[in-house]
C-alpha cells in the first residue's frame, strides 16, 4: 500500500484560495479569500467589479485599464477586494463569520483589514506578503487578529 502525504489544513484552504483566484476578472491582479470555521468553508471571494457592473477585464473599470502604476489611485479603482467580497458574500447568505480564519493569497490592505476586524475574523492566514499592507498589519495586531504567512512547510 502507497501512503499519500495529505496536505495541511493551512496548505489545503490555501490551495482553494488560489482556484478561486482564477476567477478574478480583474485585468491586474488576481486575488482570492476563503473564510474557514471549525475546518469548514464558509464562504470565499475575489477580487472584481461589483455584481452587476461590468467585469473589470471587459473594460469595466478605468483604473485597472489604465497604465496607472501599482499602489496608486486605488480610491480610483471599482474592484472589491477578495476579503472583502468573502465577508458579504457570507453576509448575503446570512453566515457569521464571527471567530472564522481568514485565508487569502495576499496580505490584506487597510480598508480589509478594518472589515476583518469588525466582522469579528480571529486569524489571517496569507501567502504573499501585499507591498502596501504595513499599516492594516499593524491594525491587526493592534486589535488581536493573529496574522501569519503560510509556513514554508506548508507551500511545497
Amino acid at each position: 500500500m502507497t501512503s499519500h502525504k495529505r496536505p495541511s489544513w493551512d496548505r489545503y484552504f490555501m490551495d482553494i484560495a488560489h482556484v478561486a483566484a482564477s476567477r478574478s476578472n480583474c485585468s491586474r491582479r488576481q486575488v482570492a479569500a476563503v473564510l474557514v470555521r471549525d475546518c469548514r468553508i464558509i464562504s470565499t471571494g475575489y477580487n472584481g467589479t461589483p455584481r452587476g457592473v461590468r467585469n473589470c477585464s471587459d473594460g469595466g473599470c478605468p483604473r485597472c485599464n489604465s497604465d496607472t502604476p501599482s499602489g496608486t489611485n486605488l480610491t480610483q479603482c471599482l474592484c472589491s477586494h477578495a476579503e472583502e467580497n468573502a465577508i458579504v458574500q457570507a453576509a448575503y447568505h446570512g453566515i457569521a463569520v464571527k471567530g472564522a480564519t481568514l485565508y487569502t493569497t495576499f496580505s490584506p490592505c487597510l480598508l480589509c483589514a478594518k472589515m476583518i476586524i469588525n466582522a469579528g475574523i480571529k486569524e489571517v492566514v496569507y501567502h504573499t506578503r501585499y507591498s502596501i499592507d504595513d499599516v492594516s498589519l499593524a491594525l491587526l495586531h493592534e486589535a488581536g487578529v493573529v496574522v501569519r504567512p503560510l509556513a514554508e512547510e506548508d507551500d511545497e
